[in-house]
């Protein structure tokens, strides 16, 4: 039996002018497979030879077979562009001769086109591979990665609350707390993390910061940079906005007070009412 949306070894049966026809072993010559010449790569093949073949349907609903590699498999979970926008859907590059098609139905947050994006692949009802943006069910859960890791995580939603569902490696369920990021991130952004918990439900929980040490050095050359392109002087000091300072800086006020506190005890900056100024 042929399995549509995976690569089959079928046997070359016959050669016609414009490609090879693949044996799909239902006993029926009206089922035989067309392999185009300009999806044989070039290559030299012979009747009664074995190939491993991608099979999927044209725009014709025929189906049909290619040497070319796709980006995936029916079943799996792939990391594909947009590139294209229809009244029917959006088109992903799917590396095939033809785009595949991802229905408004199966879309679960705002797509552009050119960027990136997780989809699970599937067949829909024709039996044609079609992608969806809902891809929670069909990740998994572990507990296989040590804390403190650093891994790939993807985001694939924002709940309500404002965290971050994320797949790691494309594969783990993983969510983003709303106080563990302080940039805009959107679906479709991959960003590197540290694990940090497991939680009762399997889900891992990740956050994008570095370590305490690390980040209150980043944040410290940050607040000097700051300073030095202000002229010496700014507004902020540790009786500012917790919103003000995520803004400007992109952490959160315990952090930037910590930084504060470690750039006065260096001298490198003073404090009052007003801000703070850069000790030169």
């Amino acid at each position: 039996m042929v399995k549509i949306g995976e690569v089959n070894t079928l046997k070359v049966i016959r050669i016609c002018d414009f490609g090879y026809y693949l044996n799909a072993n239902t006993g029926n010559t009206d089922d035989d497979i067309l392999l185009p010449k300009k999806s044989a790569l070039g290559k030299e093949i012979e009747v009664g030879q074995q190939v491993e073949a991608f099979i999927y349907k044209d725009s014709r609903d025929r189906i049909i077979a290619t040497l070319k590699e796709s980006k995936a498999k029916v079943g799996e979970i792939a990391y594909l562009e947009v590139v294209d926008f229809t009244k029917i859907g959006y088109f992903i590059d799917f590396g095939l001769e033809r785009d595949i098609l991802v229905p408004f139905k199966e879309i679960a947050y705002k797509l552009e086109v050119g960027k990136k994006y997780l989809f699970y692949i599937y067949l829909d009802k024709t039996e044609r591979i079609a992608g969806t943006t809902y891809i929670d069910k069909h990740l998994h859960n572990t507990n296989a990665y040590d804390i403190g890791t650093e891994v790939t995580a993807t985001v694939y939603g924002i709940q309500t609350n404002g965290s971050l569902m994320v797949a790691i490696d494309d594969t783990f369920r993983g969510v983003i707390l709303k106080n563990e990021y302080f940039n805009h991130i959107k679906p479709g952004e991959r960003l590197y993390v540290r694990i940090k918990k497991y939680y009762e439900d399997g889900k891992m929980g990740v956050t994008p910061r570095k370590t305490r040490l690390e980040e209150m050095s980043d944040i410290e050359y940050k607040i000097l940079d700051y300073l030095n392109s202000e002229g010496g002087f700014m507004k902020f000091n540790d009786k500012s906005s917790p919103q003000e300072i995520k803004e400007t800086f992109q952490t959160s006020k315990n952090t930037f007070k910590r930084a504060l506190g470690s750039l006065m005890k260096k001298g490198r900056i003073s404090q009052d009412e007003g801000g703070t100024s850069l000790i030169r």
